[in-house]
């Protein structure tokens, strides 16, 4: 293949590269294309892009997408591509199923990651940095690593056609002179990792099935939850809790003798079948109102934080296996600070000091009970089915008003009618579930449907005990009525960014001038998702997805479908659309529409508005 020219971009050669497999000894043609470019100015790596390099004897192709203007830009983008007739993986594993082609692709990810990491021999990943300008910088080969979760992401794509890894790669230099014989020696290494990854024949059989087998069995067992009116279910022998706030690996007998596995109590005790694992057992949750209570440190909030990534396959030995939930389910809390925008939060306040309307609602400072109400209205708007909530992170005043303190405030004188008075209808108007997390209340005990108790993180059903308790119907608003759920529409003023857009962690994304702030969307789980979510935002501002016939919901859905890659042959990566390059992005993990739509609300910039008539 004829290799480029000398072209605009500075650096290049007059004669030709070649492309093809090399004459002869052990570099290929883009290993020695690479020590040629040894003392050259940095610019010339520019000759590396363009059609893929042919890597001689090995079955695979090396495309470089993005190449670096320079040492100190951000790291080029890679791609090393694999025919799938000499990849060789399973039919079944490929394009039969998107589930266990997602399986599929993350069990491939981990283990390139693995061998980049070192488990090769050398790390790979490891930048050279430090010394004066002059010295050796850059180097360091990486690819997006997973955590405990298995998710559709663009780090390892399989279809019909290939199997190709998504890398990236610091190109190295001296200066601002190529580093050839090193690049060429990274270049080398990324396609033994290769070589030992996206092989089937390289790969141990047995784990890659168990692999698939687990997230397949995950999968099917959120699939029957509606069929059983369950929300969410916690296997017997699951272990919830985690290593520590920083470190989502499980808890083990050597991090702690007390551990305690999950059992559910028999009277809540449901029996599923499985694809692979057969007959399992466990606890489940039905649609309605649930409140998990007990003493502090018990493990309350612990089990809430593993049902609410129960939206989420695991990887195997993650101990939350068979812990999911439906896929509609949305974790709520309190976010003061955050901005509304034309939100109807009349279900829960009213009659606000001034005249100040709440049927649509804005502000840039949103106090906790009103950002606690306009978490839970726009969520409903985008199609949550199921809500978390711990009162350690909800505003006190929103949850309950006791008695006493109705005794001495006057109800035309208080705003908020208290989430206690709205449970029961929002289930029975719109259908929509609530687990609860209380510690220091019994004013839900009179709307429960199911009340757990966490004793030394044992599971206990106290609902007989805790209605008998319950000394009278809980306080409910006039009629008993929830409300309606406004729609709104998205506009496109203020939706480009005017500025670089990058996820600066899993909890904030710089979007030009602004940041959208992530932390109350609490079920994003790696920060390739708000990556993804940044570019969501940017795909939106292009504005032909908007229409204002259409509502935010709508759009929100509609791009969440192309993400899926929905109505396209499995393996086709939907989230390619999101890149806003030509080339396929490595780092993007797919965020469900809901988060995307929660994005939307936080950008300080979007101009949205209550449709007519809705």
């Amino acid at each position: 293949v004829k290799g480029k020219g000398k072209g605009s971009e500075g650096g290049g050669r007059d004669e030709h590269v070649p492309r093809g497999p090399a004459a002869g000894g052990p570099s290929s043609a883009l290993q020695k294309c690479l020590k040629d470019m040894e003392g050259r100015q940095y610019p010339a790596y520019k000759d590396l892009s363009g059609d893929g390099w042919d890597i001689d004897g090995r079955s695979m192709t090396v495309f470089f997408d993005k190449v670096q203007g320079d040492a100190y830009a951000p790291p080029s983008w890679v791609r090393v591509r694999v025919p799938m007739r000499a990849a060789g993986f399973p039919k079944a594993c490929v394009t039969d199923s998107k589930v266990a082609n997602t399986a599929l692709c993350d069990f491939v990810t981990r283990v390139l990651s693995d061998l980049l990491r070192g488990g090769g021999g050398t790390d790979w990943t490891q930048a050279v940095s430090g010394g004066s300008w002059s010295s050796s910088k850059g180097g360091d080969l990486q690819i997006d690593t997973p955590g405990q979760y298995v998710i559709e992401r663009t780090s390892v794509v399989a279809n019909a056609e290939f199997v190709e890894a998504r890398v990236t790669l610091a190109l190295p230099a001296r200066g601002r002179s190529v580093e050839g014989y090193r690049a060429a020696d990274i270049v080398g290494g990324l396609c033994d990792a290769v070589e030992k990854s996206l092989f089937f024949s390289a790969l141990d059989s047995k784990a890659l099935r168990q692999h698939v087998e687990s997230v397949e069995d995950q999968h099917a067992l959120r699939q029957q939850l509606a069929s059983l009116s369950l929300v969410a279910f916690v296997g017997n022998g699951a272990v919830l809790p985690r290593k520590s706030g920083v470190d989502d690996r499980p808890m083990t007998r050597q991090d702690s003798p007390n551990l305690v596995l999950f059992q559910s109590p028999a009277s809540l005790e449901v029996t599923m079948t499985l694809p692979h694992a057969g007959v399992v057992h466990g606890m489940g949750i039905r649609r309605g109102i649930s409140l998990i209570v007990g003493g502090g440190f018990h493990g309350k909030s612990t089990l809430l934080q593993a049902l609410q990534v129960g939206i989420y396959n695991k990887v195997p030995g993650d101990g939350r296996e068979l812990v999911v939930c439906e896929p509609g389910a949305v974790k709520i809390r309190a976010e003061d600070g955050r901005s509304i925008k034309s939100v109807d939060i009349s279900p829960f306040i009213n009659n606000l000091p001034f005249g100040k309307t709440t049927t649509c609602f804005s502000t840039a400072d949103a106090s906790g009970s009103t950002s606690q109400a306009g978490n839970i209205m726009e969520s409903l708007e985008a199609g949550a089915t199921t809500l978390f909530i711990d009162e350690d992170t909800c505003a006190t005043n929103f949850m309950i008003r006791d008695a006493k303190m109705r005794k001495l405030v006057a109800p035309d004188k208080e705003p908020i009618t208290a989430f206690v008075a709205k449970v029961q209808p929002l289930f029975d108007e719109h259908e929509v579930s609530t687990i609860l997390v209380v510690g220091g209340t019994g004013d839900f005990f009179s709307v429960a449907d199911t009340v757990i108790m966490m004793d030394e993180y044992r599971a206990c059903d106290v609902t007989d005990r805790a209605k008998e308790l319950a000394e009278s119907p809980a306080p409910a608003a006039s009629g008993a009525i929830f409300g309606r759920i406004t729609i709104r529409c998205l506009h496109r003023r203020g939706l480009a960014a005017d500025g670089k857009v990058a996820a600066r962690s899993l909890r904030c994304i710089q979007y030009g001038e602004t940041e959208v702030e992530l932390s109350g969307i609490e079920q994003l789980v790696e920060t390739s998702q708000a990556r993804a979510i940044g570019d969501a935002l940017q795909r939106l501002g292009d504005g032909d997805l908007l229409d204002s016939r259409k509502s935010l919901a709508d759009v929100v859905q509609q791009l969440e479908r192309t993400l899926r890659g929905d109505g396209r042959p499995v393996g086709e990566q939907g989230l390619d659309s999101l890149s806003r390059f030509r080339e396929p992005c490595p780092f993007y993990v797919l965020p469900r529409g809901i988060e995307i739509a929660a994005a939307v609300n936080r950008l300080r910039t979007a101009e949205i508005s209550v449709m007519d008539g809705r």
